[in-house]
């Protein structure tokens, strides 16, 4: 009876391998949140535009836990923005608490700072931008009005190099 337990005991200890080493290895790339970011770390563009052409990045805020996550992006000529929900996301106020943090764009990896853009005109002209790239004008919920709704504030971040 102790080899069929020792057995099932290994059997589990594989399982719970294998999974954690999806989770750390596979998950930056699918759409349930990661621990490692990967990528090539890559000098800083003189201009974030030139990024601009995929519809997500992965973005790791400093700090434990270690959280990578998948998210909309538009790249602009002074750095990447980034918006989520106002809901005060875990992320979001990881990024209030430690503004530095990492992007990946494609292969790309990128040491950043994170600023909360709280000034409404900057905020809005920066959701306007998702909603151009993201084609949301006709989407519920998502478009520039939605985005834009002062009892809705989304949390909206400028990532730029460190």
């Amino acid at each position: 009876m102790t080899s069929k337990l020792k057995l099932a005991g290994a059997g589990v200890a594989v399982v719970v391998v294998i999974a954690a080493i999806a989770y750390v290895f596979m998950t930056p790339y699918n759409r349930t949140p990661g621990v490692r970011l990967g990528g090539t770390e890559t000098a800083a563009p003189a201009d974030w535009r030139t990024v601009d052409n995929g519809p997500l990045m992965q973005i790791k805020p400093a700090g434990f836990p270690p959280l990578v996550i998948n998210i909309w992006y538009v790249g602009t000529a002074e750095g990447v923005i980034s918006a989520t929900r106002p809901d005060n996301g875990y992320w979001g106020n990881r990024m209030r608490a430690n503004s530095n943090g990492w992007i990946r764009i494609g292969d790309a990896a990128y040491e950043m700072q994170a600023e909360e853009i709280l000034n409404p005109t900057d905020r809005n002209r920066m959701l306007q931008a998702y909603v151009d790239k993201y084609n949301l004008e006709s989407v519920p919920g998502m478009n520039y009005a939605a985005l834009t709704d002062p009892d809705l504030p989304w949390e909206v971040f400028l990532w730029t190099a460190r």
